[in-house]
């Protein structure tokens, strides 16, 4: 019964020793799905709390709270692996282009200007010479860089949004920018003869209570 008893020990010092890791894995990952070192930690405590069981239930005929199977390590790297999907076997791949246009009224023209003026200035220092804002267009794509770069950067009161539309289609070459001419307006977003459009998204803007009040008389 020693050996039992030492091998017993040995077996729930593994589980403690498992959960250790396993808690030091998760405060690693700070809440990122499918972490792998998360994975491998729980199949490693798993794995250790059932061979602790069973060697619970051979040594006194006792058996602990937790109701777990034993993992195969090599199916779990695969089953994760595949989870990620590491690779593609998709022997036709598709590329789908995304094309966007949404339109805005400038209520005023200075204060458009003056918050791009701002948005330009800021994080440079203040002896550093900024070169002014000119003109609508200029301030429009100054607060688009200074933001995350999509529209959401133009979600700002100097700029009443309009309609605006979003078109899917299922392409079959991706955009080469470098074939088309800076001041090119219209060939990045000309659709190629054999592109398919999926659906396309018509936006309008919210109504404001005072307009839906006004409509409603």
């Amino acid at each position: 019964m020693t050996d039992q008893h030492g091998e017993l020990d040995a077996a729930l010092e593994r589980v403690i020793e498992a959960a250790r890791h396993h808690l030091a894995a998760v405060r690693a990952a700070q809440g990122r799905i499918d972490d792998d070192d998360v994975w491998q930690a729980y199949v490693a405590l798993n794995n250790a709390s059932f061979a602790y069981d069973e060697q619970l239930m051979d040594a006194f005929g006792e058996v602990t709270p937790w109701d777990v199977e034993s993992i195969d390590p090599d199916e779990a790297d695969q089953r994760f692996a595949g989870a990620e999907g590491v690779e593609a076997t998709d022997p036709h791949p598709q590329v789908i282009s995304v094309r966007q246009r949404r339109d805005y009224r400038v209520p005023s023209v200075s204060a458009l200007i003056r918050i791009a003026g701002a948005a330009r200035r800021e994080g440079v220092p203040a002896e550093e010479e900024v070169p002014p804002v000119e003109g609508v267009g200029e301030a429009v794509l100054e607060l688009l860089q200074s933001g995350d770069g999509s529209l959401g950067a133009l979600d700002v009161p100097e700029l009443e949004p309009l309609d605006g539309v979003v078109m899917v289609s299922e392409v079959g070459t991706p955009v080469d920018l470098e074939s088309f001419a800076d001041d090119d307006p219209v060939g990045p977003f000309q659709p190629a003869a054999d592109d398919r459009l999926v659906g396309r998204l018509d936006e309008h803007p919210f109504l404001e209570l005072d307009d839906e009040h006004d409509h409603a008389r």
